[in-house]
């Protein structure tokens, strides 16, 4: 059969590899958890311990459960004797929670707007820092984002960095693009259930996301709005098979694969006009898929099998400067795919082929060095998270494929379990007010 003839029902055969399902999160650290190249000391996390109160319990698991996911601290127990204490305005026991290990405590009490959330030293003995937070109706999906950005806010005051609550992940399940927060909540389906769809990916503004829409013979790439549900297809990817989209850093243009007789290629297009589509790529011989972007836009990476078996390739937005970016030992290792660029231009992970089984692995921009961070059981299309330290990707380490998510510092995992398979994640930037 002629190459380039099957090309198109190859990438869509690989495409539609694994079904999808819904989500609610859970803990998990198994015993083989994941090998990870960065050294890591349990006990040296500083202990934070949620304060008990009157009232706000559902704001109080929320935000205790996205610290503890945060993945920077040590979670302090409140004893149940604490829990039933009577207290007195601004009454902190810092004595008992220092003896329990706590460094930190956090105390959140009701506003007429909202919430007051105060952050405690325990050593010092005194409020470090403290803000209010309007809420909105408790409940509602505004409200649980709301208590994300101050979960959020919490870790900055501690580290200097913001957390990743304030920030959700779509996924394909079952044939359909969901929604789902961080934490595993709050799922909610965004296309029909008699479409079939693929490659989900996030607008930068965090108001759009772009998706394959297939068709009979084809599969438009469509843009979504979130609160309006209204589409617009993407001028250029209305014909052929249309997958991988990618929105560039400052929302402006869209870039995806176009897939035909001739060959898979990178295309770009201006989204703000929805016109001038421009081919970045030319297959001779060679397909071009999965484009991710630097996030500074400056560079972008790309899967290419112009060395033979697909590899990870980067060049500039506009098709120039076309080279290697991840080194691989032919024979050694298989297939590259799925890249995913980091959050802060350092790294880019993807998944490759170890003796034929799908591993994940991430690429040292400025080392130049790679490592791997998975083995056991089947591990495949990583995304970031905004901060940088957390992946999710689909994994069959539990018996069928599931989204996880993993700590690369300290190597803890969690699933986010759903009733059938799960595939193609996709985590957004931090979402705005």
């Amino acid at each position: 059969m002629n190459r380039r003839r099957a090309l198109p029902h190859l990438v869509l055969a690989l495409a539609l590899t694994g079904l999808a399902a819904p989500l609610a999160a859970q803990d998990s650290l198994p015993p083989e958890a994941v090998r990870v190249g960065i050294r890591y000391t349990p006990g040296v996390r500083p202990g934070l311990v949620i304060l008990p109160g009157s009232g706000l319990d559902s704001v109080r698991t929320i935000v205790a459960r996205d610290l503890d996911y945060s993945d920077r601290f040590e979670i302090v127990a409140v004893p149940p004797t604490e829990q039933a204490a009577p207290r007195g305005p601004r009454t902190v026991n810092y004595p008992l929670w220092q003896n329990l290990g706590a460094n930190y405590a956090v105390e959140i009490v009701a506003d007429p707007l909202g919430v007051i959330v105060r952050l405690h030293d325990v050593v010092a003995a005194t409020v470090r820092e403290q803000r209010k937070f309007p809420i909105g109706v408790p409940g509602s999906e505004a409200s649980r984002l709301a208590i994300h950005r101050a979960s959020d806010e919490i870790v900055r005051w501690i580290t200097g960095q913001p957390g990743s609550a304030a920030s959700r992940l779509l996924m394909v399940e079952g044939g359909r693009i969901w929604l789902v927060d961080s934490d595993g909540a709050e799922r909610v389906a965004l296309t029909g259930a008699t479409e079939r769809v693929l490659s989900p990916a996030w607008a930068p503004d965090g108001t759009r996301f772009a998706f394959t829409l297939l068709g009979e013979g084809r599969g438009p790439v469509q843009i979504q709005e979130f609160g309006s549900g209204r589409r617009t297809t993407v001028s250029g990817a209305d014909a052929d098979l249309n997958i991988t989209p990618v929105f560039s850093p400052d929302g402006t243009h869209l870039l995806w694969a176009r897939s035909n007789g001739d060959g898979t290629d990178l295309y770009s297009v201006d989204v703000t006009r929805n016109c001038c589509a421009q081919r970045l790529t030319v297959g001779r011989y060679s397909d071009n898929l999965s484009p991710t972007f630097a996030p500074n836009g400056r560079r972008l990476a790309f899967v290419s099998t112009r060395p033979g078996l697909p590899q990870v390739y980067a060049m500039a937005p506009d098709g120039t400067g076309q080279e290697l970016l991840v080194p691989f030992d032919f024979g050694a290792t298989g297939p590259s795919h799925a890249p995913d660029w980091s959050p802060d231009g350092t790294a880019v992970v993807f998944h490759r082929e170890l003796r034929g089984v799908p591993q994940l692995f991430v690429y040292d921009v400025t080392a130049r060095k790679v490592r791997q961070l998975s083995s056991a059981g089947r591990n495949e299309d990583p995304t970031w998270a905004p901060d940088g330290r957390h992946i999710a990707f689909v994994s069959d380490r539990s018996g069928r494929r599931q989204i996880w998510i993993l700590d690369i510092e300290s190597g803890r995992l969690r699933q986010l379990q759903s009733p059938g398979a799960a595939r193609l994640p996709a985590w957004s930037r931090r979402l705005a007010p």
